[in-house]
Parts: C-alpha cells; sequence; structure tokens
C-alpha cells in the first residue's frame, strides 16, 4: 500500500520549491546559502522588544571594569563587522542593526548571546572563562557572528518550514489509517530534529566560531587564543555533554580542532 499519493507528493515538492526559492540568502565570510523568509523588518522589532525585557528583569552590571570591557570589546568587534561588510559591498546587510552590549549579573550563568540586530548579553558567570580582554572577544565574536549570519532568522525560517512539510505530511497521510498517521508523524518528527534541526544548529555554531575568529583577528584580538577558551571551556563542563548528534553545538573537542584549523587563515586579517 502506497503512503503517499502522487497528489500529495506534489503537494510536498511543491512546499520545498516555494520556500527554497523565495527565501534563499548567502551568509556573509563563508557564502553558505540560507533559509530566509522572515524579513529584518519584522525580526529586528521582535528582537529589540525581547532585549528589552530582559534589561526590564535582570541586573545589568555598569560602572565596572568587566562592564567597561564587554563594551569596550564589544565596540571594537563591531566596528571589525562594519569595515569587513564595507570592504565587502555588504554594508547594506547592517541597516537597521542598532547595537548594544550588557553585562548582566548571574554567577551561575556562563553564557553570552547576542539577538538579531546586535544586541548582546554577557553573564557575569562567563567572566572568569574568558580570563581577559582576548577572552571576550573571543566569545564576542561568535555571538556576533550569529546576527551577521542571521542564524536567528534562520532558524525562524527552518521552523516555518519544517511545520509547512508536518502539515503537508498531515494533509497527504489524511486517507490512512490512524496508526499509520501516527507512526508516520513521529517518525517525521524525530527524524526531522535529529537528522535536520540539530545538524544545522551544529553547523550554525561552527560558522559562528569561523566567522568569529576573523572579526576578532581584524579587531585586533590574536585568533591563536579561541581554541585555549574553548580548551577552558571544556574543562569548566567537566565532560558532561551529552552525544555530538544529540546537541545544538559541536562537541568541544571538534571545536578546538576545527579552530585550529582555520587560525592560519584568521591571522592574515590580524594586525596587533
Amino acid at each position: 500500500m502506497k503512503i503517499l499519493s502522487i497528489g500529495s507528493k506534489r503537494l510536498l515538492a511543491f512546499i520545498f520549491i516555494v520556500v527554497l526559492y523565495v527565501g534563499c540568502s548567502t551568509v556573509p565570510v563563508t557564502g553558505r546559502r540560507q533559509l530566509s523568509i522572515i524579513p529584518n523588518s519584522q525580526l529586528f522589532p521582535l528582537s529589540y522588544q525581547s532585549y528589552s525585557q530582559v534589561k526590564d528583569s535582570a541586573r545589568i552590571i555598569a560602572g565596572t571594569a568587566e562592564s567597561a570591557m564587554v563594551k569596550r570589546v564589544g565596540k571594537n568587534i563591531q566596528q571589525a563587522v562594519e569595515q569587513y561588510m564595507k570592504e565587502k559591498n555588504l554594508s547594506d546587510q547592517l541597516k537597521g542593526f542598532d547595537w548594544e552590549f550588557n553585562l548582566i549579573k548571574d554567577d551561575d550563568m556562563v553564557n553570552a548571546w547576542c539577538m538579531p540586530g546586535g544586541k548582546v548579553a554577557f553573564y557575569t558567570g562567563i567572566m572568569p572563562i574568558c580570563k581577559d580582554e582576548t577572552g571576550v572577544a573571543v566569545v564576542m565574536g561568535h555571538e556576533v557572528a550569529h546576527a551577521i549570519a542571521n542564524h536567528g532568522g534562520e532558524r525562524m525560517s527552518q521552523g516555518l518550514f519544517q511545520q509547512g512539510l508536518g502539515a503537508g505530511l498531515a494533509i497527504a497521510l489524511q486517507q490512512q489509517p490512524q496508526m499509520t498517521q501516527q507512526l508516520a508523524m513521529t517518525a517525521f518528527g524525530l527524524g526531522s530534529s535529529v537528522g535536520y534541526v540539530l545538524p544545522h544548529s551544529r553547523n550554525q555554531e561552527s560558522e559562528a566560531d569561523e566567522m568569529g575568529l576573523i572579526f576578532m583577528a581584524i579587531a585586533g584580538y590574536d585568533p591563536r587564543e579561541a581554541p585555549e577558551f574553548w580548551v577552558r571551556m571544556q574543562a569548566k563542563s567537566g565532560g558532561g555533554s551529552p552525544p555530538e548528534f544529540l546537541s545544538t553545538h559541536p562537541a568541544p573537542s571538534r571545536r578546538i580542532d576545527d579552530l585550529n584549523k582555520q587560525i592560519p587563515n584568521a591571522l592574515t586579517y590580524y594586525k596587533k
């Protein structure tokens, strides 16, 4: 018995083709083609609203050496990005960016992030692992790279694409027995997560590592320090991460190896 009719297959193919051709763009630096169907005019206001809510509920650190360092490094990375994009005739992709760099008090949160449009937050918990200004630049370059590569918009676009395929599959299976429908949808959910969503997330993290290495080098920070940050991060985690294929991030050892391979290229951008 055929699960999908010819018409159902055409429906799924149509969803794929429409999304593929309507929403493709290219990531700066790496040149990777990505799915991007949500314009910045819609994405940035949501990002800025979320960032304001975080600031309203968090304890923002100001007037300390660490908070000044976060802002200084952020500004340096911002200028490096703007220089790179200008040289590549890509400055239009920074339209609407409203950069902001803040340090948030939370010693248990070993994290930092950058929302679409350049809204950055560092938590005090990651500062000891950064150790110094160059360590902050490693993290800052990586997080800012997520915004420059439009990874947030890409993830939202992928989510919409996944929902569209799921809806198409549900329509295609509606004439099948209930058990067949349940098994197929379960397999689709698991397969799309492990086989598509998680690998894409890991690819984004690796891409941000590569781009961040270049941005920190342009900003005058030694890219050879990047693997050392991840060695410290790996020691902090104690090796308790899940298997790589079930994780949103590459294994620390893989990140370190990849960064070491990318350092010669990053050094061509580095000037003390």
